[in-house]
């Protein structure tokens, strides 16, 4: 059952943390893998919230994935140093670090394909509300909730134009400013129509969400009566601003897709297609050539494995396995969070990774790999590894393999920018048990349950 442990003070000097994360779903009775979680950053003599610009910070006993269990530490939002476990003590760390034993250290995950103007609004009364404030609450516990599980980056599609206007995404622009040093969240400018004389209005709409602060441009050639044309005016603002171009699409018509990667081709910063529910339903040998002609134009794919972010009738994925084999980049991301489209999103790159895992086939090391390295490619983020050198972009979970963290990873501590800045804590506990002591099955609880 989740442990709602007090979080630690904040030194005064230090840019707050977020509040406690939401815990993962409430794991059943019956498991005795999580034993309580240590103290270490608690009580690290300002370990939590320690980062960049101050005295390192040590992690202290993680296991990597290859098996070695390592000591981390981390100085101006870089990992520095890593060697064998109580090698980097001394009294340049004394002051700050964090316990990892018994997790497994991870590059963060990131999220790709998130809905932060919608995030959250499930249960409202009558239609969504885009009063920017009531947006910029909702993204912002959307990003968190997100960072709670590991996601120190995140990529925001968000609608412009109609009725909206501006608004929603000047509110997510205002949320991701007050997440600085918390978590990165770049924006994608989603129009509706595009062409024609209805779509002037949203032509202009998107050079001006360029102007605004939206790093990606982007939209649903799938909604305009001019689907290929639309994806010409928005590889042309593209052109323009020197922005990546992120496309909602079924990928369900084999010769628009054939047409949109032909100009695609060549264009840098680069173009990603999502979620691509629909290019799972053609028939194999064109859904081959289609992932052929996605892999020459260097176009990447980010795949939703929990179903699209459409409606019910849109809960296809993409074949990923297919789209792999053809060497088509493909990412993972959660897409919809508790709106109208999905009720009961989740939010969580371990839970796509898992899926990717467990219904797609990939193995494990490949299904995070679609979460954090692939992912964080298309963010246009540096490569993380836990290797010196490279960014403090990590996660750590409750567990020794990257099998056991993706099937039950309650437990997770999220360092962004070389410093603590989530939590989430798991705690399982069973009543006085005649049989587990019989079998000698490791305990755990802080007391007795009867």
């Amino acid at each position: 059952m989740p442990d709602s442990q007090p979080q630690p003070p904040h030194s005064p000097s230090a840019p707050p943390g977020p509040p406690p994360p939401p815990a993962g779903p409430s794991p059943a009775p019956g498991s005795s893998d999580v034993p309580p979680e240590p103290a270490g950053a608690e009580h690290a003599g300002g370990a939590w919230g320690a980062g960049e610009g101050k005295a390192a910070l040590l992690l202290c006993g993680a296991r990597l994935t290859d098996g070695r269990t390592v000591d981390v530490r981390l100085s101006g939002g870089r990992i520095e140093a890593v060697g064998t476990a109580g090698s980097l003590g001394g009294t340049r760390t004394s002051g700050a670090r964090v316990d990892l034993t018994g997790y497994l250290l991870l590059p963060a995950p990131a999220e790709p394909h998130a809905h932060a103007d919608t995030a959250l609004s499930a249960d409202e009364d009558g239609p969504v509300s885009y009063d920017p404030r009531d947006v910029q609450r909702r993204a912002t516990e959307a990003a968190l909730l997100q960072l709670g599980h590991g996601a120190t980056a995140l990529r925001a599609h968000v609608r412009v134009g109609d009725v909206q206007g501006l608004g929603a995404l000047e509110a997510v622009l205002q949320a991701r400013r007050s997440l600085q040093g918390l978590a990165e969240l770049t924006t994608v400018a989603v129009p509706r129509v595009l062409t024609g004389l209805a779509g002037a209005d949203g032509l202009a709409m998107l050079r001006d969400a360029v102007k605004m602060g939206a790093s990606v441009v982007g939209g649903c050639p799938d909604l305009d009566p001019d689907p290929t044309g639309y994806a010409e005016a928005v590889l042309e603002v593209a052109s323009e601003h020197g922005c990546p171009v992120d496309l909602h699409t079924d990928a369900d018509d084999p010769a628009r897709l054939s047409r949109l990667a032909a100009m695609a081709g060549g264009l840098r910063p680069g173009v990603t297609l999502g979620p691509c529910g629909g290019l799972g339903a053609l028939p194999p040998e064109v859904a081959s050539r289609s992932a052929d002609q996605l892999a020459a134009a260097g176009v990447t794919v980010v795949s939703l494995p929990q179903g699209g972010c459409g409606g019910v009738d849109r809960r296809g994925t993409a074949p990923v396995r297919l789209l792999r084999t053809a060497g088509v980049r493909v990412a993972a991301g959660s897409g919809a969070l508790r709106d109208v489209s999905n009720p009961v999103g989740r939010g969580d790159p371990l839970e796509a990774a898992y899926l990717l895992a467990s219904r797609d086939g990939l193995r494990p090391e490949d299904a995070y790999d679609c979460v954090s390295s692939a992912a964080r490619a298309v963010l246009g983020l540096p490569e993380v590894r836990v290797e010196a050198g490279f960014p403090a972009e990590l996660l750590a979970v409750r567990g020794d393999r990257l099998s056991a963290a993706l099937s039950l990873a309650y437990s997770r501590i999220v360092v962004h920018r070389g410093r603590v800045v989530a939590r989430t804590s798991a705690v399982r506990e069973y009543c006085n048990s005649a049989v587990a002591a019989e079998l000698g099955l490791p305990r755990q609880g802080r007391g007795e349950l009867s």
